[in-house]
């Protein structure tokens, strides 16, 4: 990547992305933040420019600069998605840690934050705007679909599914083959042994439903 980087979210996920985009020797010209608690400030010594709305910044992106989205709440990252591709005809870039390994023949979408020491495996198809927290261990042939997040040092086996939008607690395995659905919870800790529904939440060794 040559182009800088300008930061969407100053909180969060906002200053691991920056060590990312550091430890690949990606400029980040700074963060935009509607938070005006953290205007004025320095991240790293990269500072907090102004709200994200703010066109004398946003007008930079496509043309001498790049994006990136660093907020977990998949809703936000959906309008500020939207509004770069309307607005600025560009998808945010990928937040990928050098010390990540991401095998060759693995595809990868527009948008994901993956963390250091993640792997992701041979044939696997990760989405758009992911998450995928430290030392996560994604194998050979899973899919994972858009927004999905992934928590620290979790284990994704062989041949999984992942669904839209599900939320995957840290320490977490699933089992090969298992199919996630759409929306879907797994606590953390938890050990996945059978496919969980479509915005179903789960937790426990073996992963059991919760009741409402």
């Amino acid at each position: 990547m040559e182009k800088p980087v300008i930061i969407f979210g100053a909180k969060g996920i906002a200053k691991s992305a920056l060590e990312i985009f550091q430890s690949n020797e990606v400029t980040v010209y700074g963060f935009l933040d509607d938070d005006k608690s953290t205007h004025e400030q320095t991240i790293n010594d990269v500072p907090v420019l102004g709200l994200m709305d703010d066109h004398g910044f946003t007008k930079l992106i496509g043309q001498k600069c790049e994006a990136f989205i660093a907020f977990d709440d998949y809703k936000i990252r959906t309008n500020l998605t939207k509004m770069l591709i309307e607005s600025r005809k560009v998808m945010p870039v990928n937040a990928i840690h050098n010390n990540a390994l991401v095998a060759k023949s693995a595809d990868m979408g527009h948008g994901n934050f993956i963390n250091a020491g993640s792997i992701i495996g041979s044939g696997s198809v990760i989405g758009q705007h992911c998450i995928i927290h430290s030392g996560v261990i994604i194998e050979q042939d899973v899919v994972i679909d858009d927004f999905v997040q992934i928590g620290a040092g979790s284990i994704v086996n062989a041949g999984v599914i992942i669904e839209k939008k599900a939320f995957i607690g840290a320490g977490v395995v699933i089992v090969a083959g298992i199919t996630i659905g759409a929306g879907a919870r797994i606590g953390a800790g938890s050990v996945v042994i059978a496919d969980v529904a479509k915005k179903e939440t789960v937790f426990g060794n073996p992963a059991a439903k919760i009741k409402k």
